[in-house]
């Protein structure tokens, strides 16, 4: 991973809702890097994203569709889209509450929760997702490289994008809710989707997330056995909850690097022209 300790971004880069931002932040130089931000137009609508990739192409590049925290596409994100980047990976980060409303207006996690995230129906999600592929194949991205990555409320979007679209290669979740109450926006969970995944996930977890329930995670492990699904649950038994969110006081260090040479080894593992599939 390409970091650069200079002086971090300002903490208003950062998601109101958990400031300040803690010593341990990690800001990538985006130096040899195209990046910015872009629109994709999607169901009638123009969608913010922000991008990140490499300034010299050789070839089509392979995509990693990075999906937001509950905190939206902040500095974090952008640095997660920069080190993908800088390892060849042109990575892209769409807004996906855009049409609800801006997750930068909310300064109380309970708040954001129940008046934003709560309205972002999973179907739109999803529906949105698919237009971030055909916008990273018009743009350097090669769709046979089509890969997902998210943390937190993007983790458990992951599980169900992999049951969504079959042009997936692999998923990564980071600490992505596996269960909960079926309601209109939210009508399945990663669990009631293990028979229907099409490209094998890797789940990164934490022991001592009071969110997400050692139970819940064994509840997965069972169901993806019993569908015999391609997929990988790794539980950090020091970790908490966005243990990889180096901006907060909840990060830990060492199973956030752990949890990202797993990430990449199972990209690569999945990576056709790598392995001559």
């Amino acid at each position: 991973m390409t970091e650069k300790k200079t002086t971090p971004p300002a903490n208003n880069q950062f998601a109101p809702a958990v400031s300040p931002v803690t010593s341990t932040v990690i800001h990538t130089s985006d130096e040899g890097l195209h990046t910015g931000e872009t629109t994709i137009a999607t169901q009638g609508e123009n969608m913010p994203a922000w991008y990140a990739r490499p300034q010299n192409i050789a070839a089509p590049l392979p995509v990693v569709i990075v999906v937001q925290e509950i905190f939206g596409v902040h500095e974090h994100i952008k640095d997660v889209c920069r080190r993908l980047a800088h390892l060849g990976y042109l990575a892209v980060a769409p807004e996906l509450y855009f049409r609800q409303g801006c997750p930068n207006e909310y300064t109380e996690i309970s708040a954001l929760l129940r008046d934003l995230v709560s309205k972002v129906p999973d179907a739109q999600v999803l529906a949105d997702l698919d237009h971030v592929a055909s916008w990273a194949g018009k743009n350097h991205g090669d769709l046979h490289r089509l890969f997902i990555t998210g943390f937190c409320w993007g983790g458990r979007i992951c599980w169900l994008y992999a049951a969504h679209n079959p042009q997936l290669k692999a998923a990564v979740a980071w600490y992505g809710r596996l269960v909960g109450a079926h309601t209109l926006t939210s009508p399945q969970h990663p669990v009631d989707v293990t028979a229907h995944l099409s490209a094998p996930v890797l789940g990164l977890y934490g022991g001592k997330d009071d969110g997400i329930p050692l139970d819940s995670v064994e509840t997965m492990r069972q169901a993806l056995r019993a569908a015999n699904a391609k997929a990988e649950i790794v539980v950090y038994p020091e970790a908490g909850h966005a243990f990889n969110a180096d901006y907060r006081p909840s990060y830990h260090q060492a199973s956030a690097q752990d949890g990202w040479e797993r990430m990449l080894a199972w990209f690569t593992a999945y990576d056709k022209s790598k392995i001559g599939g």
